[in-house]
């Protein structure tokens, strides 16, 4: 068997330990489950610094491919068919700030090379290190690429056959990309997806969530679910609630220092109709946001409205739930269809207030979801996500196809 025949894998990596609530990791790791579910050989390769990685066997064969634990499964809603394969990194990796013991150089300059090259098809990275990495070592590569950044691209990377494409969110970040060096012709810009298991219709988790959430005879429950900072537009929707005393509020996610900030600013303006759930594990997210009357998006005005992926926003969708959105400019195109129940502009808790109370009084509850925006969101799947990226990659390239 020559050493061509061996190269079959679909590697996606990531330079975090998992599992993590942020928001870019639960869209990775959805990408790379996207791809699996296509029937793709893929892999999820990402540093791990437990207990298990002094053990002289893994660090002998660091890259063994295996199920997803069910703590992973469960925290970002993924499927079986997603193999996962933490690559081990004991002390004194990234204690000590030094190139040489920086677990991103040893992931590019030694698992890689000498454990995960040998049997890789294409890497799909936001590791700029590890694209670079990948085409020395003559693999074909996708990057994505998510936030502005003042760095120019090697001609020599970007330029080069093995470089497949660059994936980005939001046309002014493929704008900043192709001004730093990026070619126009592998630069696309693509929305993420949402997690086909949020489409499923779970109304007895749903109801027990009512149950849990609404009390002292409240009957209306609105949900935002996402990263808890102010330019998310948090601090808006406490006075959003504050506005709406009969009206149950609750938020998903967050890190417990952000949930703890948020319940204690709630405390100081003594609004009570608010609740800070952190973060919620994949599996029961999306009967939360079924559960809801309403679900917020109330994004702020400023730089961040101009690049933000609504990657929460599919979900929203998925669930068939009413949205209330601000306008911002990463959601214009949006702005026709039927998927928002309302539009308002940012930075205005009574201007969100109105819209919200307009849609309680015009889209009542519907224990299946409402239909139209359901089909609207069938578009956006992570696999059609991974299908029409897998479609720039040269036929020859290509992965594995195992199902």
């Amino acid at each position: 068997m020559n050493n061509a025949s061996l190269k079959k894998d679909y590697i996606f990596f990531i330079q975090s330990e998992l599992p993590k609530p942020e928001a870019h990791l639960v869209q990775f790791t959805n990408a790379a489950n996207g791809a699996a579910n296509l029937g793709y050989s893929t892999v999820l390769v990402y540093p791990d610094k437990g207990l298990g990685t002094i053990n002289p066997v893994n660090l002998a064969r660091p890259f063994q491919p295996r199920e997803a634990p069910e703590n992973l499964v469960k925290y970002y809603n993924l499927h079986h068919k997603l193999k996962v394969a933490p690559l081990p990194m004991p002390w004194p990796i990234d204690y000590f700030d030094s190139k040489f013991t920086n677990s991103n150089t040893i992931a590019a300059k030694y698992y890689f090379p000498f454990h995960i090259f040998p049997t890789t098809k294409l890497v799909h990275s936001r590791n700029w290190n590890l694209i670079k990495a990948a085409i020395k070592n003559g693999i074909a590569a996708i990057y994505e690429h998510h936030h502005h950044e003042d760095k120019k691209f090697e001609p020599e990377i970007v330029k080069s056959p093995l470089f497949q494409i660059a994936v980005t969110v939001v046309d002014p970040i493929r704008e900043s990309m192709i001004n730093n060096g990026m070619p126009p012709e592998k630069t696309i810009r693509l929305h993420n997806g949402f997690n086909r298991l949020f489409m499923l219709r779970q109304p007895e988790k749903a109801a027990a969530w009512r149950e849990k959430l609404l009390k002292n005879g409240q009957s209306h429950l609105v949900v935002y679910a996402g990263a808890l900072q102010k330019f998310k537009g948090i601090d808006i929707l406490i006075e959003v609630a504050k506005e709406m005393p009969n009206v149950q509020f609750a938020c998903a996610g967050g890190k417990p220092k952000e949930v703890e900030h948020y319940q204690q600013l709630a405390k100081e303006k003594q609004v009570n109709n608010i609740i800070f759930l952190g973060y919620v594990l994949h599996d029961e997210l999306a009967s939360l946001l079924q559960a809801a009357d309403i679900l917020a998006h109330p994004h702020c005005s400023g730089q961040a409205a101009t690049f933000t992926s609504p990657l929460k926003l599919f979900d929203y969708f998925a669930s068939g739930t009413p949205i209330v959105a601000t306008e911002i400019p990463s959601l214009k195109e949006f702005n026709n269809t039927q998927a928002i129940a309302a539009w308002c502009e940012p930075d205005n808790p009574i201007k969100f207030a109105e819209s919200l109370k307009r849609v309680l009084e015009t889209y009542p509850r519907k224990i299946d979801g409402y239909l139209e925006i359901i089909e609207f969101v069938k578009q956006f799947s992570w696999e059609n996500r991974a299908a029409k990226i897998l479609s720039y990659v040269d036929e020859s390239l290509r992965p594995a196809l195992i199902a």
